[in-house]
């Protein structure tokens, strides 16, 4: 069921009943709340000539004229050959691009605070995604139980200003990492359990955590695709392999996580926490016979990876401090950039040789056939921001060896498609909705084009980025 035709049923009718209200109500709703953000809300505009990236991984193409009808991308083509229909808002976009919104799969609505805390910024980090061009996302875990799936209800009916969310539940996790937000996993009757209960609040995905046993994640997958529902994880009890036999779809954090090749790994124990992993990546060769086997066995069983570059560049020294520290509550950005300073003091660290090896190993799994989603996991010690920080994400796809076109995809069409969303969105194509992103210059001849968001559309309704991250300015970190 879980690869088949039911599967892709059940996620468009059962878990992703929003995904069919989005399509129904076309233009997105503008409340009071959000409309001070907003800059262009009509049932007709022409956005023309423009550059537009589809997403597809096709080239740019230049003079373009895109009309936008209720919501909905109704038309695009060289603007010589398209007609403006009469009483179109007009907006032309000579030197801009229009990409599709970003779709982000491993982003977050909280953010440390303090030692083994981890608070609630629903509203502003839905602002800043929004604000960076991401215009859907799902959670890659949650710490704050409800607060994030009523956001993603609120977002819908217009009521906040933020993108299209699939919200996930608490972690599955067992019993070791010592959480104060979670309970943690007593056996497979608790996890089925927590898998229903969740289900049945709202969340419409699931993720898997270190601790977690073979069995207990069996269970949770089977769960979750009887109800229609994804589960992702980041694992170290689990191998990836035993994952994909117990039914995941997707493991995070590209191959930083992976312990398949770790000596003595003991079944459904975690050591060192995933560090004897990455340090274990960091000598293997994603080339060599075993790795390439494992590849395969997850393309096979149709398991996506998840890159998540952004939260290993921190940890990394040499790389570059993360942009949009300013929004953050003052002592949350002294924490951060007290934090930065020691990691570029650590000459020991062992990321210097694995953060580059990790963009190698997610450049080889795509080529060999594997399907590569990203997001951006704006937890660890702090210091990534939303929207900044998935920004980055593009940037360091095209790093890791991707052209720009390859990166705008896994960024775009790829997530989406991920999420059993592609028919309505990840690309620039009549027919879907209009969630869009319009930036000076050209990201496909300079990917840091992506950092000059002009605006933002979410379902045909076109964002202030300025507005939405001024009205958060200083104070992310409080709400």
């Amino acid at each position: 069921m879980r690869h088949g035709t039911s599967l892709i049923v059940a996620l468009l009718a059962g878990a992703l009943t929003a995904t069919a209200g989005e399509a129904a109500a076309q233009r997105a709703p503008v409340g009071p709340a959000t409309r001070s953000y907003v800059k262009y809300d009509t049932t007709m505009l022409a956005l023309t000539n423009a550059r537009v990236i589809d997403g597809t991984g096709a080239a740019a193409r230049e003079g373009q004229t895109l009309i936008i009808r209720d919501g909905k991308i109704a038309s695009v083509g060289p603007s010589a050959s398209v007609n403006v229909p009469a009483g179109a808002q007009i907006v032309d976009l000579a030197g801009k691009s229009v990409i599709p919104g970003l779709v982000m799969v491993h982003e977050h609505l909280y953010y440390p605070v303090g030692a083994g805390t981890y608070g609630n910024l629903t509203e502003s980090f839905s602002r800043l995604y929004l604000a960076g061009g991401v215009t859907s996302m799902r959670t890659g875990g949650n710490m704050n139980g409800l607060a994030e799936i009523l956001i993603a209800k609120s977002i819908l009916r217009g009521e906040k200003a933020g993108p299209f969310i699939d919200a996930t539940a608490p972690y599955l996790e067992g019993p070791g990492m010592g959480f104060n937000q979670l309970i943690p996993l007593r056996d497979t009757t608790h996890a089925k359990e927590l898998v229903k209960y969740w289900a049945d609040q709202g969340a419409t995905s699931f993720k898997a955590y270190m601790n977690i046993s073979r069995d207990e994640l069996r269970v949770a997958a089977r769960e979750a695709h009887a109800r229609g529902l994804k589960i992702t994880g980041h694992l170290c009890s689990v191998t990836y392999r035993e994952a994909a036999d117990a039914g995941i779809d997707d493991l995070e954090h590209g191959f930083f996580a992976m312990n398949d090749f770790v000596p003595n790994k003991q079944p459904d124990r975690c050591t060192g926490r995933g560090g004897a992993a990455t340090q274990n990546m960091a000598t293997l060769d994603p080339e060599s016979a075993e790795v390439q086997a494992l590849f395969k066995y997850l393309i096979d069983k149709k398991v996506a990876v998840t890159s998540t570059l952004t939260i290993f560049e921190t940890f990394t020294p040499g790389r570059p401090m993360p942009r949009g520290l300013d929004v953050l509550l003052p002592m949350l950005k002294d924490d951060y950039e007290r934090r930065h300073a020691s990691t570029q003091r650590n000459t020991q660290s062992p990321y210097i040789k694995a953060f580059p090896r990790g963009m190698v190993f997610e450049k080889a799994f795509a080529k060999a056939g594997g399907t590569l989603i990203v997001g951006t996991d704006p937890t660890g010690g702090g210091g990534l921001v939303p929207g900044y920080s998935n920004q980055r994400a593009v940037e360091l796809l095209v790093e890791a060896g991707f052209t720009p076109l390859e990166a705008l995809r896994i960024s775009t069409l790829n997530g989406a498609t991920y999420l059993g969303r592609g028919a309505l969105t990840g690309s620039v194509e009549a027919g879907k909705l209009a969630d869009l992103v319009i930036v000076s210059g050209n990201p496909a001849a300079d990917i840091t084009a992506v950092r000059n968001v002009e605006w933002v559309f979410r379902q045909g309704v076109g964002y202030d980025p300025k507005a939405l991250i001024e009205s958060v300015r200083g104070k992310a970190g409080l709400w």
